[in-house]
């Protein structure tokens, strides 16, 4: 009887120039996947542009990988985020706040852990970076999805943009343990 074959290890890093097509495929994938018109994200012209507002020093681009073969496994980005007056107004002055976004994981790649992966050093990378808080929204259907932003320590927010989707959820979580409840360090990664 043979030992069940172990997962090849997957590497978490910053994309580079180079990665910028497997980035722009992979975000190309998720909005398929997604099936929703999200035209109104001018997603056609973000892919386009990348880096663009995820370029450093301000945003973020982060591919999961295969360990041996360097296959694309997933990506995720983060972003500024300027929000808007209505929403300003109720939260903390001086709050520098960043947008998660477009998490990917290809479905061979599923059930190593990758998406956790991802999200633990997209909020490493934006609190490194000054980050205060990090939002995100994603829609009632991904619960899968919503259960690992919860377990990561995000949860339910007032909308911080409009959207012309349905049910779409808004979720924040602090990054600095100056802005976290219960004095925890959230910056940091098991």
């Amino acid at each position: 009887m043979t030992a069940p074959k172990s997962p090849t290890p997957v590497i978490i890093r910053p994309a580079n120039s180079t990665d910028l097509p497997a980035i722009k495929a992979c975000f190309q994938e998720y909005t398929d996947w997604l099936d929703e018109d999200i035209s109104f994200q001018n997603y056609s012209e973000e892919f386009a542009n990348l880096p663009g507002k995820y370029a450093p020093p301000t945003g973020g681009l982060i591919l999961a990988v295969d360990g041996p073969s360097g296959d694309v496994l997933g990506c995720i980005a983060f972003r500024a985020l300027n929000l808007d007056d209505d929403f300003v107004q109720s939260r903390q002055g001086g709050v520098r706040s960043c947008e998660l976004k477009r998490l990917y994981v290809y479905p061979k790649a599923r059930g190593r852990q990758v998406s956790r992966k991802l999200i633990q050093q997209a909020i490493k990378t934006a609190a490194q970076i000054g980050y205060d808080e990090m939002f995100l929204d994603t829609l009632p259907k991904m619960q899968p999805a919503i259960g690992l932003y919860r377990s990561e320590g995000f949860t339910l927010t007032q909308p911080y943009y409009y959207s012309p989707l349905d049910g779409v959820l808004f979720f924040s979580r602090p990054l600095r343990a100056e802005h976290a409840e219960h004095g925890q360090d959230t910056a940091s990664c098991p």
